[in-house]
């Protein structure tokens, strides 16, 4: 799976007293599948996994793939602390056509998984995922919520399984991001599914094709009379290929340009949840090569990131949906929402950035 570009990580609505609210989940996936990202993150920390059952996890799976337009890359946010349950994640998501799982490091037992070279529980942990697992494993870095971060030389070494395909680090640091991508560059290289336009060919894309290949244009007389029908095999339309190497893929809007400038694919981003397009517009510049553009529009980007999702996270990065027109409502308790003197503060940094 190509993983170029901005991929939204979207957040999951709640009604206010904490059940699900599924139609406004649909709703901003109706939104955001209009907008130029590439994609969509869905249950990554943005989406406040951690706070949902299993059966929530499903029920929010199934809506966002029944939801987003075929042509956007869905990656489906499914680690638990236990090989067994995030594989059973895994499996769902791939039989609702998601294209990858992204996996974040497990973290309650650190001192018992070594995070350090060669760690062997989290070596085996991913390589166990990777090797059952129906999807691409995308690793998932987060230091600020797990307190440890996987070390170059354990990615370095699951760069190597061909399975896992990429990494979202989002330390926010470009030198880890340098350092990634120097110690991942001898990955294998693997040949993906490309547009003719060179943008990623989903999965939900090649069924959806298929499933109009398969209607005839027309009612023959056989239809008509039940006689016995011989369908043409379905003719999909032509696709190119890439070869990509091991992607890495930045967790952060303040340093995008930075990252992608460096040599990242792209990023995933909280704040592309209630500003896409002004993400996109950054990583656009850039692939057009006009740094001037570029640097203007991630200028734009830095002060509300850090006021949006930097001090407020979950509560802010809602608050500002709110904002953007897609539904951002309340996070789930133990988290809360913001007051009014911080709205204030986010609806000011919001103020020159509107989707």
């Amino acid at each position: 799976m190509l993983l170029e570009g901005v991929f939204a990580a979207i957040t999951t609505p709640f009604y206010p007293d904490g059940r699900l609210y599924l139609r406004k989940l649909e709703h901003n996936v109706e939104r955001y599948s209009r907008t130029p990202c590439a994609g969509m993150v869905v249950l990554g920390s943005t989406g406040e996994a951690v706070m949902l059952g299993d059966e929530e996890t499903r029920d929010v799976l199934r809506h966002v793939a029944s939801a987003a337009a075929p042509n956007k890359v869905l990656l489906a946010g499914v680690a638990r602390e236990s090989l067994s349950e995030t594989l059973r994640l895994a499996e769902y998501a791939a039989g609702k056509q998601y294209d990858a799982v992204l996996v974040r490091n497990p973290n309650y037992y650190t001192p018992s998984y070594g995070m350090s070279t060669g760690a062997a529980p989290v070596l085996t942990y991913y390589r166990a995922i990777a090797d059952r697992s129906p999807l691409p494993v995308i690793l998932y870095s987060i230091p600020r919520f797990t307190n440890v971060e996987i070390p170059v030389e354990v990615v370095a070494e699951l760069a190597q399984h061909p399975n896992i395909i990429g990494i979202k680090d989002s330390s926010g640091s470009i030198e880890r991001i340098q350092t990634l991508l120097a110690a991942t560059r001898t990955a294998p290289k693997r040949a993906v599914l490309v547009t003719p336009v060179f943008t990623a060919f989903t999965g939900r894309m090649m069924l959806a094709e298929t499933e109009a290949a398969m209607i005839p244009d027309f009612v023959s007389a056989e239809l008509l009379t039940g006689a016995p029908v011989v369908l043409a095999p379905p003719v999909v339309k032509t696709m190119r290929k890439k070869e990509v190497g091991f992607q890495v893929l930045s967790g952060s809007a303040e340093t995008l340009l930075s990252a992608v400038e460096a040599g990242a694919s792209g990023a995933v981003l909280a704040f592309a949840a209630c500003a896409p397009q002004a993400c996109q517009e950054v990583y656009t510049a850039w692939k057009e090569n006009d740094p001037v553009v570029a640097h203007e529009k991630q200028r734009r980007l830095v002060e509300a990131s850090r006021v949006v999702t930097g001090k407020y996270s979950i509560a802010g990065i809602k608050h500002a949906c709110d904002l953007n027109g897609y539904y951002g409502g309340v996070p789930r308790i133990p988290l809360l929402p913001l007051g009014a003197d911080e709205k204030a503060e986010v609806a000011a940094a919001m103020g020159d950035i509107r989707n």
